[in-house]
């Protein structure tokens, strides 16, 4: 147990999440790498040392309670302290416009990409109301704004077939904005992040951003200053429209 600030990111041993959790091992934050496969979060740990010995693996499947909960009993046994919480864990299951996407499918995409942080965040809520300014970052998507898909001349707005994906990221938003209201006279600020369309495995690498840039508005809404905003939606140039 230390007093630095510790900062847990959930799907931290790939993509935006380990780039994430670099970044905030870079800045001497003790890093929580959140993984639900111990393997690749031993890997993701090995490769984070480089850069600073306090990254440290916290398995947590955010699709399971069980698994969220023993991990919510790991942090506080181990580290006593969470500052940080960057919901970023999260899965693109099939496409299908809304008239035909999969309820199958549906039901998979809310379990992990809404379900999965709702818990996360319930699990940890007593740790960060008791740091000095914790931080809540939940790593949305444009897609899910209803403002841009309403606008048919909007690029958003032809990407229908993405529906349970940008549904699924819209009902995040939703839980940010609620949040961060509920806890707006606590130590605690709640806001959504827009990193842009990443190459990542979520999207075949077919993005067009690298992670490092994804990465930028997540770590700068996990460092806030204690005038910095709660209950919004931020990419690299600002407030998104939700």
């Amino acid at each position: 147990m230390n007093g630095k600030t510790t900062a847990l990111v959930t799907g931290a041993n790939k993509g935006i999440g380990r780039e994430t959790a670099r970044r905030l091992a870079e800045l001497g934050m003790t890093v929580l790498v959140g993984a639900r496969d111990r393997g690749r979060g031993e890997s993701a740990v090995a490769s984070l040392r480089d850069i600073s010995p306090d990254v440290h693996l916290v398995l947590v499947d955010v699709a399971d309670e069980a698994s969220i909960a023993r991990a919510g009993e790991d942090v506080a046994a181990r580290f006593g302290r969470l500052d940080v919480l960057v919901n970023n864990a999260a899965i693109a299951t099939g496409t299908g416009f809304p008239s035909k996407q999969g309820i199958a499918e549906l039901r998979e995409l809310f379990a992990t990409n809404v379900l999965g942080p709702i818990a996360v965040t319930q699990a940890f809520l007593a740790l960060l109301e008791r740091a000095p300014a914790a931080r809540i970052v939940n790593v949305s998507t444009r897609l899910a704004s209803l403002g841009l898909s309403a606008d048919p001349e909007h690029p958003v707005s032809q990407q229908a077939a993405y529906f349970g994906y940008a549904a699924s990221k819209a009902a995040l938003n939703t839980f940010t904005v609620r949040l961060a209201n509920e806890l707006r006279s606590t130590n605690v600020k709640v806001n959504s992040a827009c990193p842009g369309y990443v190459a990542t495995d979520l999207n075949q690498h077919r993005g067009v951003r690298s992670v490092q840039q994804g990465a930028e508005i997540i770590v700068r809404l996990a460092t806030l200053p204690n005038e910095g905003p709660t209950g919004g939606f931020f990419d690299d140039a600002g407030a998104v429209v939700w």
